[in-house]
């Protein structure tokens, strides 16, 4: 019985492990299959009439991405999910309730390497954000240039994924009625860079465009915290002269123009624990959402107006931090650092 027991333990934490391993890289392969394979089939091989469709469809269904696209909660529902949610574990916390007769932004932090939290809390079922906030219909803002590659398009729009652009948030936060949250992770790529083991530190001092955009929509704000999100990598930190760093200052400013991403080099563990790797830690990751911020709608809000509703923003956001930090794991000490 105990060797049973010990077994069926060994075998979740490997199911955990493939999980998490394998998450990005299918979206990669995913991602590769039309990038690559669909213009080899246009011009060398009898298939071309494969591409021409897979275009044709995607130019066609242009819009669907910023008009809420078609959700599944099949897809949202699935195993893997559950795996990677336990491998950590990830939890959903809420301060309080969410009422289906508004719409809102949730501006989440930080970004973290990879934004696990914020991921599985509210772009899958795998923490119950339809149990903890009913009548409640969760969307994740991500960079406009995924949602162009088709396949990677399909999953990611039957998910909630949405991209963080004017036309769909104020499609979603406007003309599809109310009871909507989208989750916009500010701090963006830039944010990364700064996300380490120890550190609370936010680009969110010229963020204001998320303020602004709840104000044009009268959508309210509601601050949330992932605690642990910067704990499950290790980034390091090159000296001045490395190799590293001369291609970080040659190409960075040239990769970040065409993709909007900045470089990190970072590590975690590998498929054994103790090991070196890029798998995250196995350290708790806890989304703590917290009370909704009323906004008035202004079509066109002032810079007065967007300054001083980013003010009470961020003082929301430090009373949030400084109530759970204990509770989740980060020192009393630990001090919410706002760039």
């Amino acid at each position: 019985m105990v060797m049973a027991f010990v077994s069926r333990l060994d075998v979740q934490e490997i199911l955990q492990t493939l999980s998490v391993m394998l998450w990005i890289p299918v979206y990669v392969f995913l991602g590769a299959i039309p990038v690559f394979v669909l213009p080899y089939f246009l011009v060398f091989t009898k298939f071309w009439a494969l591409s021409v469709i897979t275009f044709a469809w995607l130019v066609y269904d242009w819009d669907s991405h910023s008009q809420g696209g078609r959700r599944s909660d099949c897809i949202r529902k699935w195993t893997i999910w559950k795996y990677i949610k336990d491998y950590f574990p990830i939890k959903l916390v809420k301060t309080h309730d969410l009422s289906p007769k508004h719409n809102y932004i949730i501006a989440s932090h930080p970004h973290g390497i990879l934004s696990y939290g914020v991921f599985i809390n509210c772009a899958t079922e795998a923490t119950g954000f339809a149990q903890i906030f009913p009548g409640i219909t969760p969307f994740v803002g991500t960079l406009e240039g995924i949602l162009w590659i088709p396949i990677v398009r399909e999953h990611l729009m039957s998910m909630g994924v949405c991209p963080v652009s004017k036309m769909a948030l104020e499609y979603l936060l406007t003309a599809k009625g109310s009871g909507n949250a989208v989750t916009i992770v500010v701090g963006g790529a830039a944010e990364a860079l700064l996300c380490r083991p120890g550190a609370s530190t936010l680009h969110l001092k010229r963020r204001k465009g998320f303020v602004k955009m709840a104000l044009k929509t009268g959508a309210y704000l509601i601050p949330s915290y992932s605690f642990g999100e910067n704990e499950v990598y290790n980034q390091e930190t090159f000296p001045e002269g490395t190799w590293l760093r001369f291609f970080q200052k040659t190409f960075q400013s040239t990769i970040k123009k065409i993709l909007n991403l900045n470089f990190c080099t970072f590590h975690g563990r590998g498929l054994t624990r103790g090991s070196w790797g890029f798998l995250p830690f196995n350290r708790p990751i806890t989304t703590v959402v917290g009370e909704p911020l009323p906004i008035p709608k202004i079509n066109r809000p002032n810079k007065e107006t967007v300054d001083k509703y980013h003010t009470l923003y961020i003082n929301a956001l430090r009373k949030l931090f400084d109530q759970y930090k204990v509770q989740y794991g980060l020192p009393e000490t630990q001090e919410l650092t706002i760039i």
